[in-house]
């Protein structure tokens, strides 16, 4: 008895920031999301927000889906690359560049986009002065595409990271057991490396996708109007019209594209620890 009261007593500061900070707020947007000013259960707020962004939410979901496909074939292709690769050079270079975006705040990283995308900005600049461009054929990279690039370039050190230590982590005998039958990179790749990192991949990706959902600074900063995130809609209800109502169903509406993401990634993830027992 003497134990479980320890116990109780260690594990109750860290349950009570959790219940604080976390699921008190989480529930009360849920309540507010379904509830009008009276107190009653209610779903014009959902209405509204699908009269409203439903546009919004469709753009929402293509950048996610784009973004983190490409970020899962980067990711993949510099791990593979790091694992496999015999030239000690390319492996250091690349563990190097692929980290420099991982400490970065997404704020400064949309920043830094928003320079080198604009129509005048740094990479238009450097095409110009390289005699690639002529001045007046310049185009701005900044809207989707600019927030597709800044979202897998700062998620880049973070999912290779996760995928790279799990590659790591795999028994060297394999691969060298595989090349000593002949494999190529590409084979050992696909047939060996790849089902065993899955769990890995599914990791990074789905802690890729919150993130990229809650993010505000990208696609306020990168984007050119609507239509745009939901994030960007979220703030606008609240600064401009003190609408938390519509704001929280915003919120529920994303919190429901991160919840079908991830119930994809764990029945698939289930589905293999139950066919490999």
């Amino acid at each position: 008895m003497r134990v479980s009261l320890n116990y109780l007593l260690l594990v109750s500061p860290a349950a009570l920031m959790i219940v604080v900070l976390f699921l008190y707020p989480l529930g009360f947007s849920l309540v507010a999301a379904f509830t009008s000013d009276a107190g009653a259960l209610t779903l014009q707020h959902f209405a509204k927000v699908l009269a409203l962004y439903s546009n919004d939410i469709l753009f929402t979901v293509f950048i996610v889906l784009v973004s983190v496909a490409l970020l899962a074939a980067l990711s993949i292709t510099i791990s593979a690359v790091i694992a496999l690769s015999s030239c000690r050079p390319v492996v250091r270079l690349l563990g190097m560049l692929y980290r420099l975006p991982l400490f970065i705040p997404f704020i400064v990283a949309a920043q830094m986009m928003r320079t080198f995308l604009a129509k005048n900005g740094l990479m238009n600049n450097l095409l110009v002065a390289s005699d690639l461009v002529q001045p007046l054929d310049t185009i701005s990279w900044l809207g989707w595409k600019g927030i597709i690039i800044t979202f897998v370039w700062k998620q880049l050190a973070f999912a290779t990271l996760l995928i790279c230590g799990a590659m790591a982590a795999l028994e060297p005998s394999q691969v060298l057991a595989a090349r000593n039958l002949g494999a190529s990179r590409v084979r050992i790749l696909f047939d060996i490396i790849l089902p065993q990192v899955l769990p890995a991949i599914g990791v990074a990706l789905v802690l890729s996708t919150v993130t990229m959902m809650s993010v505000l600074s990208v696609p306020l900063m990168i984007g050119t109007g609507t239509p745009t995130m939901l994030t960007v809609d979220m703030a606008f209800r609240v600064n401009s019209y003190s609408d938390y109502a519509v704001a929280n169903a915003l919120g529920v509406i994303s919190l429901l594209i991160c919840g079908a993401l991830s119930w994809f990634y764990l029945r698939h993830s289930l589905r293999q620890k139950g066919g490999e027992a």
